[in-house]
């Protein structure tokens, strides 16, 4: 069992960066694939981004390459999500995710077992 939580969300001006983190409970940290999704009002949650186990691999939705980056840092159980050159259009409810079975690709949902509570990111124009 992992038990996530993050943090780091905030009000920014377009153009702006935050950096998301989603720490982890438990020893197992490592065996989990990481992901990050967001949701904003009225829409379905989308994917964002998400890491191998080992942090070898990564991806993108395609609307957020080149400016957001994830990362993990196993010794400290944690997932990192990197923003830059923030848009209106990415203010959402960001949540980070694990996955320890891979079932499914990382850009589908229902591969996540479990989810943190999500923290809000508002982009203002």
């Amino acid at each position: 069992q992992v038990q996530l939580v993050e943090s780091g969300g905030g009000l920014v001006q377009a153009g702006g960066s935050l950096r998301l983190s989603c720490a982890a409970s438990g020893r197992t940290f490592s065996n989990y694939r990481m992901g990050w999704f967001r949701q904003a009002p009225k829409k379905e949650r989308e994917f964002v981004a998400a890491i191998s186990w080992r942090g070898s691999t990564t991806v993108y939705e395609d609307s957020v390459k080149g400016r957001f980056t994830i990362s993990r840092d196993d010794d400290k159980n944690a997932v990192y999500l990197q923003m830059n050159s923030l848009k209106p259009e990415d203010t959402a409810v960001y949540f980070c995710a694990a996955d320890q079975r891979g079932t499914y690709p990382p850009q589908m949902p229902q591969t996540y077992t479990h989810w943190g509570q999500g923290t809000q990111v508002t982009v203002s124009s």
